[in-house]
């Protein structure tokens, strides 16, 4: 008798977990560095296109750098400043741009510029497949407008390594 109860108790629970959607294991997409230094070349080559010295960054989904580029005559804290921009983009899911308005024009989210390692400044994006954010990509070394068209410029030249 006591088997059949502990049965009944182990059929719900495997119900219930089923019922909920619940998973041991969570598949994720992971952004290649083939197509992170797609990304990244092409923001570069955008920006020095339009005559700018720029650093181009690409995280991956945990915010861990991939790619780092520097135009030779880039000043030093472009670097920085382009990782900080697209771990920005990530962790609000959306561009820096985007986040440098909202937070300027909105007091109440105005103190998210203080998390650590963000900085309100255009020129990082997201990295989408679908709905699902597995990276960012950020330019830093010219101006927020040009710097956030550099970065969508790399993502446009790896569209198809992203579908």
């Amino acid at each position: 008798m006591r088997i059949g109860v502990e049965l009944t108790v182990l059929a719900t629970a495997v119900a219930c977990a089923a019922s909920s959607g619940a998973q041991g294991v969570v598949m994720q997409r992971i952004l290649s560095l083939p197509a992170a230094r797609v990304i990244a070349e092409a923001a570069l080559a955008e920006c020095t296109g339009q005559g700018f010295h720029t650093a181009v960054a690409v995280i991956d989904r945990s915010g861990h750098l991939l790619v780092l580029l520097r135009d030779e005559a880039a000043n030093p804290a472009t670097i920085d400043m382009a990782r900080a921009k697209a771990y920005t983009a990530l962790v609000f899911r959306s561009s820096s741009l985007e986040f440098q308005k909202g937070t300027a024009e909105d007091p109440n989210r105005a103190p998210q510029r203080d998390v650590p390692g963000i900085l309100a400044l255009g020129g990082g994006v997201p990295i989408r497949v679908g709905d699902e954010i597995i990276g960012a990509v950020a330019s830093s070394g010219s101006n927020p407008t040009a710097d956030d068209a550099c970065a969508k410029a790399g993502l446009a030249k790896a569209k198809s390594l992203l579908e």
